[in-house]
């Protein structure tokens, strides 16, 4: 039952050669996408339900139009996710086919060409664009060209730069001004040939950055030996022997940015609580806790690490939401 190859594609001596060539054919692309887990697509995700709630918050929007916009960028986020990750390991082939972790990603390992992932890649950003239409304000989605180049960036920076988690938590922090753009909240302006910022959307952007830079200098700690020997540049390697202090400085300013965006935004004691007390703790235990050295240590950290510190801003912003 030897399926038969030609210059055409392939044919098949039975049906069972096609459906297992298929099925593989899926699972690549789903391993492509980054679709065999939800973390992938939370990371992105979190974010823009931070800056939904907020911009909630202080417009006092019902839970319908919250729940609906939030479906919305919550589809878009699996696109943009599969575009992000898709581009990534294109530009990366040749690093990740040094990598021992990586080099099994289906690029390097021959199982999808550059071209077939460019084609879903491409297609990827364009559905992710189409959660656009559910914005009420005009011309929204030129809101999206700076993460739209950062982004497209993000897989070079590795090479030019030793702080790339900074270019990573751009992109993933983004979210916090889509979310709040949804909503009907410009989190920018151009006014007078200069920017002005929410002050409070800042903030979080801010905090989520910080938060993006602790745990991927953690999962970069994964491969800081080979990419030390192939010229990865990261964090993990720039700091590498005191890295421990760098994310505990990453930590205080993501602390100081939420406790500014309680200030600025009159938040109640539960804000506090939650969001500031658990970022704090969690991470403040993961960075005592996590052994550098270790790969299962590092993994197991960054896995359970994004959950805790991300369901503690989430619970914080919703319970101030339903609190207002």
């Amino acid at each position: 039952m030897a399926s038969v190859r030609q210059l055409s594609g392939f044919t098949f001596a039975n049906n069972a050669d096609a459906e297992s060539l298929l099925s593989r054919n899926f699972r690549d692309l789903i391993e492509l996408s980054r679709l065999y887990h939800p973390a992938p697509i939370l990371l992105i995700y979190f974010p823009h339900l931070y800056g939904i709630l907020y911009a909630s918050i202080r417009q006092y929007i019902s839970y319908e139009t919250i729940f609906l916009r939030s479906c919305a960028l919550l589809v878009g986020s699996v696109f943009f996710s599969n575009a992000a990750h898709i581009w990534n390991d294109i530009v990366d082939e040749p690093l990740d086919a040094q990598t021992p972790r990586t080099r099994t990603r289906p690029i390097p390992r021959g199982a999808v060409s550059k071209k077939r992932a460019a084609l879903l890649c491409i297609t990827q950003a364009i559905l992710a664009t189409l959660a656009f239409s559910f914005f009420p304000l005009p011309n929204s989605v030129v809101y999206a060209i700076p993460n739209i180049i950062a982004t497209t960036y993000y897989p070079w920076s590795k090479r030019h730069m030793d702080y790339p988690q900074f270019v990573l938590g751009f992109c993933i922090a983004y979210g916090v001004a889509i979310g709040a753009l949804i909503m009907g909240m410009a989190p920018f302006t151009l006014q007078n040939g200069g920017v002005v910022v929410q002050p409070e959307v800042l903030c979080l952007f801010l905090a989520v950055l910080f938060w993006t830079v602790i745990f991927d200098t953690v999962y970069a700690h994964l491969d800081v030996d080979s990419d030390v020997k192939i010229g990865i540049r990261s964090t993990a390697v720039r700091f590498r022997g005191c890295a421990k202090w760098f994310l505990a400085v990453q930590l205080v300013c993501m602390i100081y940015a939420l406790v500014l965006l309680g200030v600025w935004g009159n938040m109640s004691v539960a804000y506090y609580v939650f969001a500031v007390g658990g970022s704090l703790l969690s991470l403040g235990l993961l960075i005592y806790c996590v052994d550098l050295e270790s790969s299962q240590s590092c993994w197991w950290w960054f896995g359970t690490g994004f959950w805790y510190t991300g369901g503690a801003i989430l619970i914080g912003l919703l319970v101030e939401y339903i609190l207002a």
